[in-house]
């Protein structure tokens, strides 16, 4: 996945589109991200003892990685991600700037 934690991306396409902000979480396996601030849902919460009063928390969920686009940090724009080897690693690759992030 070319999308890593603590990334600055934007949402391409659903309710959030436009929004931007960090990654908090990646799901390889699921293909999903946890955005900051972004895809927030409230979380019922039962009272636990007698007296105390439920709550409404909120909650980011996740979102499909094909849904987020990585902000390049040179351009501040939306762009996709490629990989180039740099003395024998790997580094990933903006393909609008083609420098590496």
């Amino acid at each position: 996945m070319k999308i890593k934690k603590n990334d600055q991306v934007e949402i391409i396409a659903g309710k959030d589109r436009g929004k931007r902000g960090e990654v908090l979480r990646v799901f390889p396996g699921l293909e999903k991200v946890i955005v900051k601030g972004a895809n927030v849902m409230k979380r019922h919460i039962r009272s636990r003892r007698d007296g105390e009063k439920g709550q409404r928390v909120e909650k980011e969920m996740p979102i499909h990685v094909s849904n987020v686009m990585l902000v390049c940090p040179h351009t501040d724009k939306p762009t996709r991600v490629g990989y180039v080897f740099q003395g024998g690693e790997r580094a990933r690759m903006s393909k609008q700037s083609k420098k590496t992030i």
